[in-house]
């Protein structure tokens, strides 16, 4: 009998999580009609339930009632169980990306990669830049994705589709990163520009509004975790090892 009851209780905690997550779609079709989510699951928290769309995360009660934005931390282990959740989205979005279509500095041979949303008019990416043979050295492989933080049609965006369609596009982006003109470099015969370049921009820029970041130089690791900003090599290299 006590078995039996038992089961009767897990087999209705079951179908009141069912429900429960059902009520938060309902809730969420409601308030943004728009929005594709990816998952709806139970949270650490009783009563909570984590809502994932791309690489953001909500949290919304059982009863689809109240809605919490913001992180939840492990007191005892002190891990964002948000920023974990968010890391799983960020690396999905980017496995999208392809390789073919970013601009890489590799190493003779790579220990590991790091996918940097860049800028080329922005400050700390040009010291990051600068400092491309130290990340190499330690068998960091770079790979770069276009982010002009103007917008599409601003003098970066258009530095940025330069770059990315020149048929030499390593010697384009450090060039540019340096402050040399490239109209200068494409009428000098110093850069040339491909036939018909197709250039990713515009998706890698609206790849990165999709992350929702708000400034350059960022960087994800593998597992998509975001490292915001300028890192040097030897530190992050420390970050890449442990």
């Amino acid at each position: 009998m006590l078995a039996a009851l038992l089961a009767l209780f897990i087999s209705g905690a079951a179908v009141a999580a069912g429900d429960a997550e059902t009520t938060v779609r309902e809730a969420m079709a409601k308030l943004a009609p728009d929005l594709k989510i990816d998952s709806v699951t139970a949270s650490p928290i009783a009563g909570l339930y984590e809502v994932v769309f791309g690489a953001e995360v909500l949290y919304v009660t059982g009863d689809g009632e109240y809605l919490i934005q913001g992180s939840v931390v492990n007191t005892a282990t002190r891990e964002n169980m948000t920023e974990a959740a968010r890391s799983v989205g960020r690396a999905k979005i980017l496995k999208n990306l392809r390789e073919e279509d970013m601009v890489v500095f590799a190493p003779q041979e790579t220990k590991h990669t790091v996918t940097i949303f860049t800028d080329i008019d922005c400050g700390y990416c040009r010291k990051l830049h600068n400092e491309m043979s130290q990340y190499n050295d330690l068998g960091i492989k770079v790979r770069y994705l276009a982010y002009p933080r103007a917008g599409i049609g601003s003098a970066a965006f258009e530095k940025a589709e330069k770059v990315w369609c020149a048929e030499d596009q390593q010697k384009a982006m450090t060039m540019a990163k340096a402050g040399q003109s490239l109209d200068d470099g494409i009428k000098n015969g110093e850069l040339k520009l491909k036939e018909n370049c197709n250039s990713p921009v515009s998706d890698q820029y609206m790849a990165a509004r999709a992350l929702n970041l708000s400034g350059t130089p960022a960087m994800f690791l593998e597992s998509g975790k975001l490292i915001p900003g300028y890192v040097p090599a030897d530190r992050l290299i420390g970050d890449l090892e442990k």
